[in-house]
């Protein structure tokens, strides 16, 4: 980890960066299967959704936001409640630093103290970087869904990870 990188709550002054950190993730077409840049609205109504179990953190370095986690309900179904949905994205020109770990390492004691019992995710299989830094966090492959979305024209696999916390 960076030690000149700070790791906060996010508050509702940091969206706008948030929402440009993940239009760069749709535009890169390597970390979702999104394609339509998400709209102030569209990341008000997801902020809404984020409480203090279901957190969003904010890496800073020199005072800007440089990537953003968050936890987010993985169903509505109670017998669900105990497991939470991992987003991480960095932004473009900061990718590769260690940022994503500093997110991963600080956002699971508050998982595991919010009452998750696991955290779980799916990638675009094709998303080395990405599973690279999920593996190094100890997030297990259970399985690859085949052509599970369609992106710019073309069936995607897209691969399921989780990690139970301890």
């Amino acid at each position: 980890m960076i030690e000149s990188l700070t790791i906060r709550p996010a508050n509702g002054a940091d969206l706008d960066v948030i929402r440009a950190i993940y239009n760069e993730g749709i535009a890169d077409r390597v970390a979702t299967l999104e394609t339509d840049p998400r709209t102030v609205d569209d990341i008000a109504d997801w902020w809404n959704q984020h409480d203090s179990r279901y957190t969003v953190l904010v890496c800073i370095e020199n005072g800007e936001v440089m990537g953003w986690a968050s936890l987010n309900r993985f169903s509505h179904r109670c017998a669900h409640a105990a497991i939470a949905d991992l987003s991480v994205y960095v932004a473009r020109s900061h990718r590769g630093r260690g940022i994503g770990l500093s997110l991963l390492t600080a956002l699971e004691p508050l998982a595991h103290d919010a009452g998750f019992h696991k955290i779980v995710l799916h990638a675009l299989n094709s998303n080395e970087y990405g599973k690279r830094l999920y593996l190094k966090c100890r997030f297990v492959e259970v399985g690859v869904f085949k052509e599970h979305g369609l992106l710019d024209g073309q069936y995607v696999d897209v691969v399921a990870m989780e990690k139970v916390l301890s």
